[in-house]
């Protein structure tokens, strides 16, 4: 929560930017290392020592200004190495973290953080937490990319049944700058409000998406999902058309799922909610506890995806399914 709370404190001004948030989480991982090195030094900590000899690899954490036709962002990656992770020449397996909006405020026709901005303060939320956690020593199995972007002065366009959260540049120069051939699976994090398909205030696991497949709901994210909420896991109903590209001309409940266009890694979408349909560009509408719960569930998977406890998917049974009806890609493929 204290993570969110810093993040949502960045977030809400106008002059937000990418390099606010990264000076913001370079912080993080600088206090965390030095109260580490104070605990070694004073000998008083038991265990110490320790964590700190259990790190392999430097976090990085990046920013890209990127322009597109209606304005520009600044897209905000971090890295943070396992400790068997590939880039510690490991075979764990990596997760990504997204963190997907139009923008964090939509300057000058609305004043103030906006609902659509959900997505990127749980993700940059989650990242700070893993930073602080690396820092320390608990260093987990499998490298972990969050990657999001930040715009306080983003475009708003119509959307039924409310108006959404525009982006100053499109989703597949999203896709491009976020989705990664790293990740070995992804947790796409978005406001998910403005439709009357789950009434409910929370968070919400989507079914997973490979290569143009709607798959069964993990069965291992839901035990996490109900783990970090201490409630029954609600799952948001997805159709083909959602997880189409943009573009196409058919309705889309929101980009939520458009990572699984540009990426034959499985997808799940974690959705933000709530109880009405509330538009991605009103204010005051974001709850602190509910970004906490995605950011924990982002963490805990992280966690069980890197040590080989959580699957996204069967491999067998989805091999099983290209199989017998065919490869599905072609509903990845942009619209001719």
């Amino acid at each position: 929560m204290q993570h969110v709370l810093d993040v949502i404190r960045l977030l809400d001004r106008p002059q937000t930017s990418g390099e606010l948030l990264a000076a913001h989480l370079r912080s993080v991982l600088a206090a965390a290392r030095q109260e580490t090195a104070e605990a070694v030094g004073s000998g008083t900590v038991p265990g110490a020592a320790k964590a700190v000899r259990a790190g392999r690899g430097e976090p990085v954490i990046e920013v890209r200004e990127v322009s597109g036709e209606k304005g520009g962002t600044d897209f905000v990656s971090v890295t943070v190495p396992g400790s068997r992770g590939r880039l510690a020449g490991g075979d764990a397996p990596t997760l990504g973290v997204l963190g997907r909006l139009g923008g964090v405020g939509a300057r000058p026709e609305r004043i103030g953080l906006v609902s659509d901005a959900d997505g990127a303060v749980a993700a940059l939320a989650s990242a700070a937490k893993l930073l602080d956690m690396h820092a320390r020593g608990d260093v987990l199995d499998g490298d972990v990319v969050v990657s999001t972007h930040v715009s306080g002065w983003a475009p708003t366009r119509p959307h039924d049944p409310v108006p959404f959260m525009d982006s100053p540049v499109d989703v597949l120069t999203c896709n491009r700058e976020e989705v990664s051939d790293a990740m070995d699976a992804i947790v796409s994090i978005d406001t998910t409000k403005g439709n009357r398909l789950l009434s409910h205030r929370g968070v919400a696991l989507t079914p997973t998406v490979c290569q143009g497949w709607i798959l069964r709901v993990s069965e291992d994210l839901l035990s996490v999902l109900e783990t970090v909420t201490g409630e029954q896991a609600r799952v948001l109903a997805v159709t083909t058309q959602d997880i189409t590209p943009y573009g196409n001309g058919v309705h889309h409940i929101n980009s939520l799922l458009q990572p699984a266009v540009a990426t034959a890694a499985p997808v799940v979408g974690l959705a933000v909610t709530a109880g009405t349909a509330v538009a991605g560009c009103a204010t005051g509408a974001s709850h602190e506890t509910d970004i906490a719960a995605a950011a924990r569930f982002a963490v805990e998977t992280a966690k069980e995806f890197g040590r080989g406890a959580a699957r996204f998917l069967d491999p067998a049974e989805f091999a099983r399914l290209v199989e017998l009806y065919g490869p599905m890609t072609r509903l990845q493929a942009a619209a001719g």
